[in-house]
């Protein structure tokens, strides 16, 4: 499955909003949020403005680099590497979502459920709950749900394809250059860090392409999708293995 989207408005000059001291500013009080008591947040406080001015002049002149990724794994209840970076690179994090989270967040589609403002594991079940009901008429019918995941999904984005779509509406090269800034800290190619604040955002613009072919390719109306995992519902089974094994490859 092959799929590009082309869209009307590209964005070109950015990155001096992105770097300057209000924006970093901004980005240091949501990366500090509920986590004042940490040591590397206080290490980082206590040279405040010293540290800020650091990053937006390493910024500017494009010699920022990330520190090393921090990693350890996490049991809640299955086990997972996390990648954590520095604080410093979290307030970089921020500002960079703050400056171009909302051009590609337009083009989601609604029902992509996770890493946004309001759109979180409740919202996914009541939109769960809403389509089974309109399927089933209200439970007084019968109805089929496919579920499905993106094998190891993090671990296998591809840096390329993933810089190809940010790129269709991204023309400010100083912000592809952060980006790659980024995604090459401990990776070389290919995958994300579980753990950095920028990964949920790049995992749903790698995949909103998958979004508009299930949704307006196949014409699928219940379609929900939480990071990798997506259901479609349908008063059809075999309509449902149309799509997941036809369409889709799934099986």
């Amino acid at each position: 499955m092959h799929i590009v989207r082309s869209f009307m408005k590209t964005y070109n000059n950015l990155y001096d909003e992105l770097i300057s001291m209000g924006n970093l500013t901004l980005a240091w009080r949501a990366a500090r949020k509920a986590k004042t008591l940490k040591e590397d947040v206080a290490d980082f406080e206590e040279n405040l403005e010293k540290n800020l001015l650091e990053l937006h002049y390493g910024l500017k002149n494009q010699a920022y680099k990330p520190c090393p990724l921090e990693t350890f794994v996490l049991c809640d209840p299955k086990t997972r590497v996390i990648s954590k970076s520095a604080f410093r690179d979290r307030v970089v994090h921020h500002a960079l979502i703050r400056t171009i989270g909302d051009i590609f967040e337009k083009q989601f589609i609604y029902d992509s459920c996770a890493g946004q403002k309001g759109k979180g594991t409740l919202f996914a079940v009541k939109r769960f709950d809403k389509f089974s009901r309109k399927v089933t008429n209200n439970f007084t019918g019968g109805g089929f749900c496919l579920k499905a995941d993106v094998k190891h999904y993090f671990q296998n984005i591809e840096h390329e394809k993933l810089m190809e779509i940010i790129g269709r509406r991204m023309k400010d090269k100083k912000v592809l250059w952060l980006f790659w800034r980024i995604l090459r800290n401990g990776y070389s190619g290919r995958g994300l860090p579980l753990g950095n604040y920028t990964s949920q955002f790049l995992a749903n613009v790698y995949l909103n392409d998958l979004d508009y072919f299930v949704k307006h390719d196949l014409g699928v109306r219940f379609y929900i999708r939480y990071v990798d995992d997506f259901v479609l519902l349908h008063e059809s089974q075999k309509k449902l293995w149309e799509w997941g094994g036809g369409a889709l490859g799934l099986f």
